[in-house]
């Protein structure tokens, strides 16, 4: 079965190997950017976590520094929590992340499509849906010693 013009499916899953070992180890947030009400992208002061396993293991921890009481349709309180999995689709640098457990109930179950691309030490994830306009920046984590702070753009 051909899954890239001229890549075998075996040839894809080492690709797809690669990627996820390559995605895989925990991220820091660096910032997320979502559009104000004219739509310029503005950053928030947040602090998270990201964990992504070499066998397709996500998980998200995020903190809202500015406001507690913010509710979106990912965060209550201001944190968002989530689990699941991912399926990668390396060929078009996205993946769909299967929402398994949130601390927001409507996401448990739905398949939430990003993309993703690598940056040197960051990891910029965005929504390929039509209805969000945000982006992610996370930081690998690394044994440098360096606590992580909440910071924006």
């Amino acid at each position: 079965m051909e899954t890239i013009a001229g890549t075998s499916s075996s040839q894809q899953a080492g690709i797809d190997s690669e990627i996820m070992a390559r995605l895989a180890g925990p991220w820091h947030l660096v910032t997320i950017e979502q559009p104000d009400a004219n739509g310029v992208m503005g950053a928030l002061k947040v602090a998270g976590l990201l964990v992504l396993t070499p066998d397709g293991h996500m998980t998200i921890q995020v903190r809202n520094m500015e406001s507690f009481d913010v509710d979106n349709p990912y965060s209550s309180g201001g944190y968002e929590a989530s689990y699941g999995t991912i399926t990668l689709d390396s060929a078009n640098s996205t993946f769909i992340y299967h929402v398994e457990g949130a601390l927001v109930q409507d996401l448990m179950g739905q398949d939430l499509p990003r993309s993703y691309r690598l940056a040197d030490d960051r990891l910029i994830l965005t929504s390929t849906r039509a209805d969000e306009e945000w982006r992610v920046v996370w930081r690998r984590s690394g044994n440098d010693g360096l606590k992580p702070q909440a910071q924006g753009f």
